[in-house]
């Protein structure tokens, strides 16, 4: 492992690409320090300490501790994403897009033009109902907001405060993917994650200290982390290989084909997509039903809120829903067996053309499937552990899914990287010994 890091260091580029990356999350963090202008610092610490454990706590652990404070990076790169998302589902539906998204580069940067357009729409939303929330939130009748501050003076300025940091942060991560090492906007939520582990860690030891967690507790969790750690590392790297021969075919006097390869298929192919969509549909009627003071209305907000039994049961059917919808968007049976069709392949056992495709769809369907039980399991998992251990921070859930992920494509381009490097080094030298005879 130190030679490893030594190598790492040698390399004048990828030292750079590294430096260049870590610089650019010490400002990140650095960001998350500065204060929205008029808030009352002492009343908001007192609201989110009282809140910690639901929809805010849930918001507020993917921005680094951004939010709680209510920083000028409190939206974090959050509304980029869902941006992305969305312009990802238009390539499928509509064919504009999807010529776009087949135009090489020209096609890319329109697509991505319009990506930060729609990031700055919905920072802009976001930040009005952000600042519409702190108006009428507090506790004991503490004001959020200082005393004197005109109403819609202070909604204009947090909408731009919070539209200009969302617009620096995703500025930020598109410059750590192209100078850096990664991909800049995963390392963003990464270290936004990353952050809390230590203030988690110090609670938990409070609390093992006051007695409210017990040593069977602790090791018991350390022992689920280590498990469900290595379950998703395991699942996330699985792949299942579809074999393909390619049959033999002459040209004159010249033979093609005959290879034997395979296709593989990764038994979870929508990626942490199914639990963003669906904890982001469970939020908006959560947040809506905050803002009413109807009797029912609240009732069925607090049955929405993360942890409560009806919130998981609807959260497990949702991501089920948008596993099997983001697989049938990504991968088409019929476009793909008539490709492998074209070129000369078959599946050993199944015949070229419509019975591949039902094949295809076939063992589509069943890695969906287990794919939806993993992700399922995997976010259910912070509720259990918050309801029934008294555990004081999330594990697991979207978190642990981006940290293992975004922790696995860095550690790959870091490999493929020096890697790359030996290769050229040994062709140098091979150059300096023909030239030397």
């Amino acid at each position: 492992m130190l030679e490893i890091f030594k190598n790492i260091f040698k390399i004048e580029e990828l030292r750079n690409r590294i430096l260049f990356t870590l610089a650019m999350l010490v400002v990140f963090r650095l960001g998350a320090h500065i204060p929205v202008p008029g808030i009352d610092s002492a009343a908001l610490a007192e609201f989110f300490k009282a809140n910690s454990k639901g929809l805010l706590g849930n918001i507020d652990m993917f921005s680094g501790g951004a939010f709680r404070n209510m920083t000028i990076f409190a939206l974090g790169i959050i509304p980029y994403i869902s941006a992305s998302i969305i312009m990802q589902l238009l390539t499928a539906v509509f064919p504009y897009f999807e010529r776009l998204s087949k135009e090489g580069d020209a096609g890319r940067k329109k697509i991505t033009q319009y990506t930060r357009y729609g990031t700055i729409l919905l920072s802009v939303i976001q930040g009005f109902g952000i600042a519409a929330t702190l108006e009428s939130a507090g506790l004991s009748g503490n004001r959020l907001v200082l005393a004197g501050i005109d109403s819609w003076a202070f909604r204009f300025s947090t909408v731009i405060t919070l539209t200009a940091g969302t617009a620096f942060v995703m500025w930020m991560g598109e410059q750590m993917s192209e100078r850096g090492i990664g991909n800049g906007v995963s390392l963003i939520i990464f270290a936004g994650i990353v952050v809390g582990l230590p203030t988690a860690s110090l609670q938990s030891v409070a609390l093992f200290q006051t007695g409210e967690l017990t040593i069977f507790i602790l090791l018991m969790i350390g022992f689920i982390a280590l498990a469900v750690i290595g379950a998703v590392i395991f699942v996330e790297t699985a792949n299942r290989k579809i074999p393909i021969q390619y049959a033999r075919r002459q040209q004159g006097n010249r033979v093609f084909g005959g290879q034997f390869t395979h296709l593989p298929l990764k038994i979870n192919s929508a990626n942490v997509i199914p639990p963003i969509f669906a904890s982001s549909i469970l939020m908006f009627p959560a947040t809506i039903t905050s803002f009413t003071s109807v009797e029912w209305i609240q009732r069925m907000g607090n049955s929405l809120m993360p942890g409560r039994f009806f919130y998981n049961v609807l959260f497990v059917v949702l991501i089920f829903f948008f596993c099997f919808f983001y697989t049938a968007i990504q991968y088409n049976p019929v476009k793909i067996a008539d490709e492998i069709k074209r070129g000369g392949g078959f599946i050993p056992g199944i015949r070229p053309g419509n019975k591949t495709a039902v094949y295809l769809n076939n063992v589509l369907q069943r890695l969906t499937f287990g794919g939806a039980i993993y992700l399922s399991a995997v976010c259910v998992l912070p509720s259990i552990l918050i309801t029934y251990f008294n555990v004081p921070f999330y594990f697991g859930g979207t978190a642990l899914l981006i940290v293992v992920g975004v922790a696995i494509d860095t550690n790959m381009q870091i490999e493929t990287f020096l890697l790359n490097q030996n290769y050229d080094g040994f062709i140098r030298k091979s150059k300096k010994r023909k030239r030397r005879f």
